[in-house]
């Protein structure tokens, strides 16, 4: 890939104009009065081809979103156009799409939400998060999965291309809980851990919309026992907030109200087991003196 990536702006991403528009289309519908079986029959889909579209999981078809205006009672032309207009951009290529060779489709899905947050709250056991690794320190992380030399060297470009989106210029704010056994592991050896956590050190004491806290191994058990996740929160009401779950080969994707709030209440926990934010650097200070 030459050059630097489209950057997507809060709310601008084809991930989410494709849920944005899909929710405006269900709120057409149902004005009208319509199921989505009857939504079908004009364009020839089935029930569970309207509702993919309508939650945004699909690509769109510009004649079939027409058609389906004509449906709703959307005569309009200006509202026509623009609304056609969302969906071509829905339809685009989010930059991540070059690297679809090297990452797997359910992957797709969470770049293109992550691209579009305001807020990231995630909460790692075994690695640094993503978006604050170094590049050697990724590459470690994405040898451990194997691969030719070309395919981890992709992927590494892939998570530094990611770590772009807070630097731009309306950042999303990224607050992280990290375990102190992910720290004390010396991934990529003892030189490449230091080197990792200086520069955890120099991200948090200059970039504002970045927050770390560690859960001290003195903390015992707590709340996120379960594991690593993420929750992306979004500028439009129309995005509910996210859980992200990864897994081995999927991952889950939860937008339930009952599960977000369980993850919420875990998470929020979790900062209060964590030692406070003005802890961190003494703590890391700490970790990189055993590293010497």
């Amino acid at each position: 890939m030459s050059g630097s990536p489209q950057q997507d702006g809060p709310g601008d991403g084809p991930t989410a104009v494709r849920i944005l528009v899909g929710a405006q289309l269900r709120r057409l519908r149902e004005e009208r009065g319509l199921t989505r079986a009857e939504a079908g029959e004009p364009i020839r889909a089935s029930e569970s081809k309207i509702s993919r579209m309508e939650l945004g999981r699909v690509g769109f078809k510009e004649r079939d979103v027409a058609d389906l205006l004509s449906l709703y009672g959307v005569h309009d032309e200006g509202e026509r156009a623009a609304l056609l207009a969302r969906v071509r951009e829905a339809n685009e290529s989010g930059w991540w799409r070059s690297y679809r060779d090297v990452t797997p489709n359910w992957f797709h899905r969470y770049l293109g939400l992550e691209a579009t947050a305001t807020l990231i709250r995630t909460y790692e056991v075994q690695f640094v998060p993503g978006l604050l690794q170094t590049e050697d320190y990724a590459r470690a992380v994405v040898r451990l999965g194997h691969g030719s030399a070309d395919e981890v060297a992709r992927r590494v470009r892939l998570r530094l291309e990611r770590q772009q989106l807070l630097t731009r210029p309306d950042p999303p704010k990224l607050w992280a809980v990290v375990d102190e056994a992910a720290l004390r592991r010396p991934v990529g050896g003892p030189r490449v851990m230091r080197d990792q956590l200086e520069s955890l050190i120099g991200i948090v004491t200059k970039m504002p919309n970045v927050q770390l806290q560690v859960v001290p191994l003195a903390a015992g058990g707590h709340a996120a026992a379960g594991g690593s996740f993420t929750i992306l929160r979004f500028p439009h009401s129309e995005l509910p907030d996210l859980v992200y779950v990864e897994q081995l080969t999927s991952a889950l994707y939860m937008d339930r109200g009952e599960d977000v709030d369980a993850y919420f209440d875990a998470v929020n926990r979790l900062f209060v087991d964590a030692a406070p934010p003005r802890e961190t650097v003494h703590i890391l200070d700490r970790i990189i003196g055993e590293f010497s």
